[in-house]
């Protein structure tokens, strides 16, 4: 049985950790095989790309004795290679939360464009207590979503948090009663951004991460410069107009 299982449905491609007896904590041929598929999604231009959990946990973190074993050093080990494919992914990415979202299972929803959780769905920051530091670039991230303080509450005790807690500061977008809701909201919203035009729902993923254009002047020209690429040649135009 794969631990990291995919599958394809109407351009939503979903990825699924599915090593339940750990609580899907990832070893480092987990973050290998998450890795190649999210570049194979974004090779198949996927329109969304879900990451979830098996078993009634979202994941547990690193397997820290695979860490040990496999330390993640060198120019391009699992874990890197993986935050390179996640954070290049053009397709909508959706996380589907259901039970304990730890270390990374937390860092990571905070590069999701949205984030389902079920009211049982705790998450926590465990790091310093490791005697570790955050990573998936949250040191950053998660400061810009909640402000200096709350972060440093967050990272700096690692103290366990729910689902409503989670959606109050920004991390989780909404809050279902349980599993079955969760998938039924789930199906709802992927189909919903399925429907949309591919090129424009890629393009405004595209601005709303983007970090080059950080004044208004700038992000007007960019802007301007994605929206001419949308538009259909300027004869098709003058054609729709007659």
């Amino acid at each position: 049985m794969a631990e990291v299982e995919v599958s394809t449905s109407s351009d939503v491609v979903t990825i699924r950790l599915n090593r339940p007896d750990k609580r899907n904590a990832i070893t480092a041929a987990m973050y290998t095989a998450l890795a190649d598929a999210l570049i194979a999604a974004e090779a198949s231009a996927a329109a969304v790309v879900v990451l979830t959990g098996a078993g009634g946990a979202f994941t547990a973190g690193n397997d820290l004795q695979d860490m040990r074993d496999n330390p993640p050093v060198g120019d391009n080990p699992p874990p890197v290679r993986f935050l390179a494919a996640l954070t290049g992914l053009r397709a909508v990415l959706v996380a589907a939360v259901d039970g304990p979202a730890i270390g990374v299972g937390t860092t990571v929803l905070l590069h999701c464009d949205f984030v389902y959780a079920t009211a049982r769905s705790t998450f926590r920051l465990p790091f310093v207590d490791l005697g570790l530091v955050p990573e998936a670039a949250s040191t950053l991230l998660l400061p810009r979503l909640v402000g200096h303080q709350r972060a440093a509450e967050l990272m700096l005790f690692g103290e366990r948090f729910d689902a409503a807690t989670a959606a109050n500061v920004g991390i989780v977008t909404a809050v279902v009663a349980d599993g079955t809701a969760l998938d039924q909201l789930l199906a709802e919203r992927t189909a919903a951004l399925v429907a949309k035009p591919r090129a424009a729902l890629r393009a405004t993923k595209a601005l709303l991460v983007d970090s080059t254009a950080r004044t208004v002047p700038a992000r007007l020209v960019l802007d301007r410069r994605v929206l001419q690429s949308l538009l259909p040649p300027a004869p098709d135009r003058a054609h729709e107009a007659q």
